[in-house]
């Protein structure tokens, strides 16, 4: 009964959405993770070249008090994601977490537009977590309590707190969306009591969509379905809702709206806080042909202009609210515990067991665009339409090179 309830609720959502006549852009941004390499910029040449590119939101990953300090007065919305590593000492002592605070967003707030903290990032799955006290469940809302606690002992009440999850560690199944929900037992002793949390504290929920992960552990996604490419064959119908769906971001999405609303907490906000694709690969001189700098365009392009189109998604007409792409400058993943390669041997039907290490960059070091993308909101959502047909023609010549690699 209760299911039923859940896909009419849904059904009537997505026939809610359909016909608004309001919509709204999603803010996009970019994430950055400070280096101290030599090799690559420093955080005030970072901010100054994001503002020409009319960034308005950076995720900063492991911040620094520097890379804090370079955007400020910049006008530029400021995420930032404290380190799993934090989170023990956190829970532990409320003074922990104001020190952090002291040092990190102190000095430079508000001139610096801190907007939220992340505390921790995939830490259902973390192996950063102190040993001596390291099950998410008892220390993940306890740090994220104190660290709330603290911002008010000092006074700032408009910086939110939240913490991030990732899309392949905690969602069930990945179609039809309208029956998604998230994994047991992580949500009903993680999930559920943060999502509480945000809630009382008019918080947003973060989650990494990243379709390139889905579609390599899901043979049967069509690469221009991942890609937001337009042609007849790029499609997947909820037959719960009646919804179709033309993308695997828009799929990913919605699969978190439903998840939200069966929790009953429909009305919190999405922030996506992680998502791209990669323009390279290297696995022990094996090479994947859809990890390509061709294909990382048409994702990135795609992206931009869908989020800029105001469409937002089947089930929220409004969308998410902002989305960050990974990342500025290539990084090697082998050890990032979001990506596909992490858990591909744990699932069925996926198109690799390799695994290595993924560029995702849309920086060189030296600050020019590895793509021709534009953040001015100028490209179109129609404008990927005619390129979905050269994708379709690339993706055959692409699957030949992959099996007979």
């Amino acid at each position: 009964m209760t299911f039923s309830f859940n896909i009419l609720a849904l059904t009537f959502l997505s026939l809610l959405t359909t016909t608004a006549i309001t919509s709204s852009t999603t803010t996009i941004g970019v994430t950055y993770k400070p280096s101290s390499s030599p090799n690559l910029p420093t955080p005030e040449h970072v901010a100054s070249t994001l503002q020409s590119l009319h960034i308005p939101a950076v995720h900063l990953l492991h911040p620094t008090p520097a890379s804090i300090r370079a955007f400020a007065y910049s006008n530029i919305s400021l995420l930032l994601t404290i380190p799993n590593s934090f989170i023990s000492s956190f829970a532990a002592n409320r003074s922990s977490s104001t020190d952090w605070l002291y040092n990190h967003v102190l000095p430079f707030y508000p001139r610096a537009r801190i907007s939220l903290i992340s505390v921790g990032n995939d830490v259902v799955s973390s192996s950063e977590l102190d040993p001596t006290n390291s099950d998410p469940s008892t220390v993940l809302l306890p740090a994220m309590r104190n660290l709330n606690l603290s911002l008010g002992d000092l006074g700032i009440k408009n910086i939110r707190v939240s913490t991030t999850f990732s899309f392949i560690k905690v969602m069930e199944q990945l179609f039809p969306p309208s029956t998604a929900g998230f994994l047991e037992p992580i949500d009903k002793v993680i999930i559920k009591p943060v999502l509480q949390f945000l809630d009382d504290n008019n918080s947003s929920f973060l989650i990494d969509v990243v379709p390139y992960d889905v579609y390599k552990l899901h043979s049967e996604i069509p690469i221009g379905f991942a890609l937001f490419q337009e042609n007849p064959f790029n499609f997947r119908d909820d037959g719960n809702t009646a919804v179709r769906y033309r993308n695997l971001f828009d799929m990913m999405v919605d699969g978190v709206v439903a998840s939200l609303a069966n929790s009953g907490h429909q009305n919190i906000r999405i922030i996506v806080t992680r998502t791209g694709w990669p323009s390279s690969s290297s696995i022990s001189g094996y090479v994947e042909a859809e990890a390509s700098q061709l294909f990382a365009e048409m994702y990135l392009k795609g992206l931009i202009a869908h989020m800029k189109s105001g469409m937002g998604t089947p089930l929220r007409k409004d969308g998410v609210a902002e989305v960050y792409i990974y990342e500025l400058f290539d990084e090697e993943d082998d050890n990032n515990p979001n990506s596909s390669s992490s858990v591909m041997s744990a699932r069925n039907g996926s198109r690799s067991d390799k695994t290595g290490e993924h560029q995702w960059g849309i920086l060189y070091p030296n600050m020019t665009m590895k793509f021709d993308l534009d953040f001015s909101g100028s490209e179109k959502a129609s404008g990927i339409k005619f390129a979905g047909w050269v994708g379709l023609f690339l993706w055959i010549f692409g699957e030949i090179v992959f099996w007979l690699l």
